[in-house]
């Protein structure tokens, strides 16, 4: 099968490495892919911001199925061009994407299908006085969140009243992270223990993947400000069969039912990033594709043929695919860049990546780019460490064992990946 897949990080990677070891013959093309995923399949050099060129080289090359990575391409439409072709696409429509696209959007769809999640109000850029007023009476802590796509930077929590108001100035008043805050939804902060909740569905059926959890903030102890992701483990301990259970009932299948009744199917990856609260699992925020560095832990805990997996999503025969995973735990930690989510330097020397990958252990790259001398940084994140263990101490060892035979010059990494999951797992031994 031949098969196009759209990004260039850690996800990405991760992704064609699962279609590569798939017993499904596979001719992989990744756009425009990174130092690690040529390893894997073929990078090509194709501007995936414009519909037009992707279609293009999908005719001309043959591609049976087209799986788009990252949020951007499908709040954009792509998923729709591609399909309006009859390509196979794993991806939902900009209608569907709307779900990550707009939190405004998502927070008054789960108001209008009773779906649990976090009080809020929603303010437009004209409305900076009415949003300090608001945040003056609510008080805190409380979360100031960009409505629009901010690479998973644009939520705020807000400790203080005066850290509340900074950042209702920077996002409204000072256009601090430009379009994707010209609408500022402000909720209520939720206690509890985060999870994400990966789900499958061609339209009609769903499947779930395994769950997980991620760490956000660059420090250790979860302080300092939000990443894109410093490392996840999966399975999530918090997320019990029980609570599976309940986010479906309460959360998955109304979503999936007001998309539906809406006149959006949903049809793609849902990532239900949920909070544990004393009441039950409710909604943070949806994401419309797998997440990252969520997807590194996941997919290595799948014990069936990925490719034929999302070739039935995208073709509506997903209930003829058996999900079968591994027993025990995986890991990943994310080495980055130093200043990282800041400003930060590329092109430092990376030694260490010579040992090759295994089942249970592998560096997936992420802002990496491969020399005529060797590798350099490229990026933010510039690797994802994975590995998978009989338990969840046993593959972050792995993880850890591995990291620490891999440097560059300010690399940076949290010290405390899974300190949730090894205290949950040590109170239900």
């Amino acid at each position: 099968m031949r098969i196009l897949i759209i990004g260039s990080g850690g996800r990405e990677h991760a992704i064609a490495w699962a279609f590569h070891r798939s017993s499904t013959p596979t001719t992989l093309f990744i756009a425009p892919g990174n130092g690690g995923t040529h390893q894997v399949g073929t990078n090509v050099e194709l501007d995936i911001s414009r519909a037009e060129e992707v279609v293009r080289f999908v005719e001309d090359t043959g591609i049976e199925l087209v799986v788009i990575g990252p949020e951007q391409p499908l709040v954009d439409g792509l998923a729709d061009t591609l399909r309006r072709v009859g390509t196979p696409v794993v991806g939902p429509s900009a209608a569907a994407a709307r779900l990550e696209g707009s939190k405004a959007f998502s927070k008054d769809f789960m108001q209008r299908h009773g779906i649990p999640t976090a009080a809020y109000r929603s303010f437009e850029r004209d409305q900076l006085d009415d949003a300090l007023a608001f945040v003056r009476t609510e008080g805190a802590p409380i979360v100031v969140k960009a409505s629009g796509l901010a690479a998973g930077k644009g939520a705020i929590v807000c400790e203080t009243l005066k850290d509340a108001e900074a950042a209702l100035m920077d996002l409204l008043g000072e256009g601090l992270l430009g379009d994707a805050a010209s609408t500022v939804v402000v909720e209520s902060f939720m206690h509890g223990e985060e999870a994400s909740l990966f789900v499958l569905t061609d339209g009609q059926d769903f499947v779930l993947l395994p769950t997980a959890q991620d760490h956000k903030r660059i420090g250790e102890g979860d302080t300092g400000p939000n990443t894109g992701g410093m490392g996840a483990y999966a399975p999530a301990p918090v997320m019990t069969e029980d609570l599976i259970r309940e986010a479906v009932t309460r959360i998955v299948q109304p979503t999936l039912t007001g998309m539906q009744s809406e006149g959006y199917p949903y049809q793609g990856i849902l990532y239900v990033g949920l909070m544990i609260t004393p009441d039950g699992p409710k909604v943070v925020e949806y994401n419309c594709r797998l997440g990252d560095p969520e997807t590194q832990v996941v997919l290595p805990m799948l014990d069936c043929d990925v490719v034929q997996l999302f070739h039935g999503l995208a073709t509506g025969t997903l209930n003829s695919v058996n999900v079968a995973v591994h027993q025990g735990a995986s890991a990943c930690v994310v080495m980055a860049s130093a200043g990282y989510p800041g400003a930060y330097e590329k092109g430092k020397d990376i030694h260490g990546l010579d040992a090759d990958n295994t089942d249970d252990c592998i560096v997936f790259h992420a802002g990496t780019r491969k020399t005529d001398v060797g590798w350099v940084t490229s990026g933010g994140r510039v690797l994802a460490v994975s590995a998978r263990g009989q338990n969840l101490k046993e593959a972050l060892d792995k993880a850890y064992g591995r990291l620490s035979r891999i440097t560059f010059e300010g690399a940076t990494f949290r010290r405390d990946i899974g300190h949730k999951g090894l205290e949950r797992t040590d109170q239900l031994l």
